[in-house]
């Protein structure tokens, strides 16, 4: 009874300390820089929306997002493209080596990005990639197949290989199975796949920002250059962040669930 009794104050009370930082993010978002280092104010006492003007009017500011999101975009479709025949192949078919070769694929997400930075670095310097969005796309691949893989594995894994040979008998080609029966049973792990794999590119900055400049450059490297002579723009930066959340946000409530049956599954 008292667990019971202690279960909903102890929600609220996570549901505040993780609401917290955003909701701080917001109020200085719409605050003064003046106000935002001076004395501390709960709410804006003079609500302002330069901060968000700036971020829509400046280039370098609203260029960071159209890339940020052209590279996320490129990146998601080819992982779950490359995955989907790597994944069909682990769930149906048995080979030598196929568990060494499946845990070497999960062993490149475990790898950290830093490891790959410099031949990555090294390689578009040479072939002209360097500051494109392709660039960065290719390097996420690295650690976003690798994932897309096991978890398209895992669903694959829960459908019948007698529907496979079900439709052969039917006269279905391999292509016309695929794309009309078996990727339809699947198109949860395909949003959750999605799903992870926007998340991570959306958010890394590692890689991101070293083989960027100035044409592909994500917001998350404009982010971390606001320092000029003045100091810290801090609320530029907020508003900045505050935007950064809506894409993760969007894609979080159109997959929602899937996400939720992935959890089900017990492979997410």
């Amino acid at each position: 009874m008292m667990s019971k009794r202690l279960t909903v104050p102890v929600l609220v009370l996570y549901l505040v300390l993780a609401m917290l930082p955003i909701y701080w993010m917001l109020n200085m978002a719409f605050k003064t820089n003046q106000e935002i280092t001076g004395a501390l104010t709960l709410v804006p006492a003079n609500l302002t929306f330069d901060n968000f003007k700036t971020i829509f009017t400046d280039e370098s500011w609203y260029g960071g997002y159209i890339n940020s999101l052209i590279y996320v975009g490129i990146n998601m479709t080819l992982s779950v493209l490359v995955a989907l025949p790597a994944a069909y192949a682990f769930s149906r078919y048995s080979f030598v080596g196929d568990k060494h070769l499946f845990f070497w694929l999960l062993t490149n997400r475990m790898t950290p990005p830093a490891v790959f930075l410099l031949p990555f670095f090294q390689l578009y310097s040479t072939v002209g990639l360097m500051d494109t969005h392709i660039a960065v796309a290719l390097a996420h691949m690295v650690f976003n197949v690798p994932l897309a893989v096991w978890i398209l594995e895992g669903f694959m894994s829960g459908i019948p290989k007698e529907i496979d040979e079900t439709a052969y008998i039917d006269g279905y080609s391999f292509p016309a199975f695929f794309i009309k029966i078996f990727l339809p049973m699947i198109k949860a792990g395909v949003g959750v796949t999605a799903f992870f794999c926007f998340m991570f590119s959306w958010v890394e900055l590692l890689l991101a920002r070293t083989l960027t400049s100035v044409n592909a450059k994500p917001i998350a490297a404009t982010m971390t250059r606001t320092v000029s002579a003045a100091g810290m723009d801090w609320g530029v930066l907020a508003a900045a962040g505050a935007l950064t959340i809506v894409p993760g946000a969007l894609v979080i409530w159109f997959v929602r669930h899937y996400i939720a049956k992935g959890f089900a599954m017990g492979r997410v």
